[in-house]
């Protein structure tokens, strides 16, 4: 990591994981005690926080990512790409074990498997992080792995008004701490009723919301498109029709688009119309980046591009 002695300002600061991913092509999901050939594996850089900057960096923002990487070949080839792309990267390194590891099983239908592996010594600590990194950002992304750090470069960021952006896939010990200080919290479909006594989303990103006074609840639901609560009102964004060849990284390129959206100050609805169709073409192209399209790819599918029917009427959703 190089210090800088004077923090320049980005658009997004992101703090999180960064993936080494090892794509795994086969026809379909092995049963147990089976055998199934493999196609040609591909190793490509990936992981939730450094995969939304590396997509927001290629739509113009300037971008600054924080991560922790292990000694290996792996670290290289993250610090390579984010020089490559001109992302400003603070990759610090626990030197003595692996940089995180996945292995994804990514069948004929595009759905994938992901088997991953994480070394406890590459938690990022709350110490380990400058608060200039963060209060000098428009945004903090976060998927609150490490909920200690990310907890802490939360506090920063509201006090200093800038707006978190939270990716939650799995509750993290803690995370109490940290949803106190996020403002648009995104998760996937099955998180709002970790946090609320039902699992109906219509009941409990309404609670959420009020529980952790967010400025906005939204679950991610695949094919479903996404829910959102704003406070008073439902939003629901139907998902796009592509011809999916790998579903990885999807959700990490919809938080990239609802982040971009959001820094443009456009309106709700279309923030997540943009997330949704970011979302859909990432899914065109094998590994988590391989689909991060052009601006004006995004913007002819949000005019031309067809939908999943929608899964939620009007009465429940206002678009």
């Amino acid at each position: 990591m190089t210090a800088l002695s004077n923090v320049e300002k980005v658009d997004l600061v992101g703090v999180g994981l960064n993936a080494t991913d090892t794509l795994i092509p086969v026809a379909h999901y092995p049963a147990r005690g089976t055998k199934v050939e493999i196609r040609p594996t591909t190793v490509l850089p990936g992981g939730q926080t450094a995969t939304a900057v590396v997509a927001c960096q290629q739509w113009g923002l300037r971008t600054r990512y924080v991560g922790k990487v292990g000694g290996d070949s792996a670290a290289a080839l993250h610090a390579a790409e984010f020089s490559r792309l001109g992302v400003e990267a603070h990759l610090l390194t626990a030197p003595e074990c692996p940089s995180q590891q996945a292995f994804i099983l990514i069948d004929d239908s595009g759905e994938r498997t992901v088997l991953w592996r994480r070394d406890h010594r590459l938690a990022l600590r709350p110490e380990e992080l400058r608060r200039d990194w963060i209060t000098t950002a428009r945004a903090l992304h976060l998927d609150g792995h490490d909920t200690a750090a990310a907890a802490q470069a939360a506090t920063w960021a509201r006090a200093a008004g800038v707006p978190v952006i939270a990716d939650l896939d799995e509750l993290y010990p803690g995370v109490e701490a940290l949803l106190r200080n996020v403002d648009y919290l995104i998760t996937s479909r099955d998180i709002p009723g970790k946090l609320a006594p039902t699992d109906d989303l219509q009941k409990s990103l309404p609670a959420v919301h009020k529980r952790f006074a967010c400025r906005l609840t939204a679950a991610t639901l695949g094919t479903d498109g996404v829910l959102a609560w704003d406070g008073s009102q439902f939003h629901y964004a139907p998902a796009f029709q592509v011809e999916t060849v790998d579903t990885t990284g999807a959700g990490d390129l919809f938080h990239a688009g609802f982040i971009y959206a959001l820094l443009q100050g456009w309106p709700l609805q279309k923030q997540l119309d943009f997330a949704c169709a970011a979302a859909a073409l990432n899914c065109t192209a094998a590994g988590a980046r391989g689909g991060i399209a052009p601006f004006a790819a995004i913007d002819r599918l949000l005019s031309t591009g067809p939908r999943y029917p929608s899964v939620f009427t009007h009465r429940h959703a206002a678009r």
